[in-house]
């Protein structure tokens, strides 16, 4: 489920529905237990692990994804980032394959494959001609199954991992106060926690701590396979018995819950670093979303904030940028909202902006704090409204040409406990949100008490000195989505 929002076209003539789930069938049986209207069909394997197939036949590739129920959030303090040390260590070897074997024979099939790691969950993908699909099914079930590394892979890769950090995060002085804010906004929740780890850990983190988490998350009762494209679903199915179903199974430790607790007053923070200029995050507190049927109060709710990050960022020239950005007065030089508001811990509405030159980081903070009360006060107008799903439906069938994106909402929405096509319920469930929804959460969501307010404070930048480019997102091993 991705943190922006999308909606479809069909909403002019009511969403698609969803087919009748089929009766379920005993485990390796060849009927799926859920077709949707899309084609997607759902697997139950012998062993228990789900299989999620999509066809897709207008080009002859295919692309498998394995989804891993574990990130950053199944960490405990002293270790870490060990989730996204083990996604790196994924590709160092496993009992048939030397470090580094397993990307070269995905090349040599002609694919192309990466890894990423979350707070909520870790993937793992490659996208190949689809008549070589059965073969990185038995390559990626090898890994996954028997991944095994000699010390040594991990004394070079952690020094990797840490110079990762350093790209993305130290000499990122925006990504730097976002890891602050997000440890501020957290104070229980294993959200608080950096994706990526912090730099103690890594420090002091040994090959023993990653296996430990390894042998702990990696089994088939904590992880989905889905496969997309250019494929037949009854022989993709006996494929992953064959290959994953024979694969153990043990048992999962019990998640004990990590609530949040309430806060009770503003936060603050400052961050002084090297920059040009100053930053503003709004860090608040809102529901979560985790039902897309017999919505509670708290759904209603989230699903209504979601589309007030619309109203004020969803396109261009939208509230924002209308009035932060815009004119002989302007007060910033970007500006931006979203809400994240589905995954497996607490949800936040954040609100950003970059001063504009001549004024400073509590003007963008008055003004962006401004922008949601005049929702709260004067409300959205329905033409308005029906501009923001406008932009959704263009959204939504742009990213359902992608394999792999149609792939990321199945496996996503798995590790969500969400059904096959939450996003065409999520979509269907849209249209019914009204101006007076939008203006209610405005006026309830977003007070001093559910707020955390981080400031980068720039300081001179050495005479000479070129900022470091940041790792580029999805880079195999790369961590991902500390924030959005």
């Amino acid at each position: 489920m991705k943190h922006t929002l999308l909606f479809c076209a069909a909403l002019l003539a009511g969403c698609s529905t969803v087919a009748p789930p089929q009766p379920a069938a005993p485990s390796g049986g060849a009927a799926p237990l859920v077709t949707t209207a899309s084609g997607a069909q759902e697997f139950r394997l012998a062993n228990g692990m789900p299989l999620i197939v999509q066809p897709d036949h207008r080009a002859p590739t295919a692309i498998q994804m394995l989804w891993v129920r574990t990130g950053s959030m199944d960490e405990v303090n002293g270790t870490t980032g060990v989730a996204h040390v083990v996604e790196h260590m994924m590709f160092k070897g496993s009992a048939k394959l030397a470090p580094g074997e397993f990307s070269r024979r995905v090349a040599q099939l002609g694919g192309q494959e990466n890894a990423f790691t979350t707070r909520d969950y870790t993937g793992y993908y490659q996208q190949i001609p689809a008549n070589r699909l059965k073969d990185v099914m038995a390559l990626e079930a090898d890994r996954f199954a028997h991944n095994q590394w000699p010390d040594a892979e991990f004394r070079k890769e952690i020094e990797v991992i840490k110079e990762e950090r350093r790209m993305r995060t130290d000499d990122q002085p925006r990504a730097a106060l976002m890891e602050q804010l997000n440890a501020a906004t957290f104070m229980a929740s294993p959200y608080h926690h950096p994706v990526i780890g912090w730099m103690n850990d890594l420090d002091n983190l040994q090959p023993d701590d990653v296996r430990q988490f390894y042998r702990t998350w990696y089994t088939p009762a904590n992880a989905a396979l889905v496969i997309a494209g250019d494929v037949d679903p009854q022989q993709v199915r006996a494929w992953a018995e064959e290959i994953y179903g024979r694969l153990p199974v043990q048992v999962l430790p019990a998640r004990k819950p990590q609530l949040e607790p309430g806060q009770k007053g503003m936060r603050r923070i400052s961050l002084k670093a090297p920059a040009e200029q100053a930053y503003v995050a709004l860090a608040f507190h809102i529901p979560a979303m985790h039902r897309l049927q017999d919505l509670g109060a708290t759904d209603r709710d989230a699903l209504s904030l979601l589309v007030l990050s619309a109203v004020l960022s969803g396109y261009d020239g939208a509230r924002l940028d209308r009035a932060l950005t815009q004119g002989p007065d302007r007060v910033a030089d970007s500006a931006g909202a979203w809400a994240s508001v589905f995954g497996r811990g607490p949800a936040t509405f954040m609100l950003s902006g970059v001063p504009a030159q001549g004024k400073s980081a509590a003007d963008v903070e008055s003004a962006l704090r401004a922008e949601v009360a005049r929702v709260a006060k004067d409300g959205v107008s329905s033409a308005e409204l029906a501009r923001v799903k406008a932009q959704w439906a263009a959204s939504t069938i742009y990213a359902r040409d992608s394999l792999r994106g149609q792939a990321s909402d199945l496996g996503s929405n798995w590790i969500q406990g969400l059904p096959l096509d939450a996003d065409d319920r999520l979509l269907a469930l849209l249209q019914h949100v009204a101006p007076a929804d939008v203006q209610s959460v405005a006026e309830r969501y977003f007070g001093d008490d559910q707020l955390t307010v981080g400031i980068l404070v720039p300081q001179p930048v050495a005479a000479g000195a070129k900022p470091r480019a940041a790792a580029p997102g999805g880079t195999q091993g790369g961590a991902q989505g500390a924030i959005r």
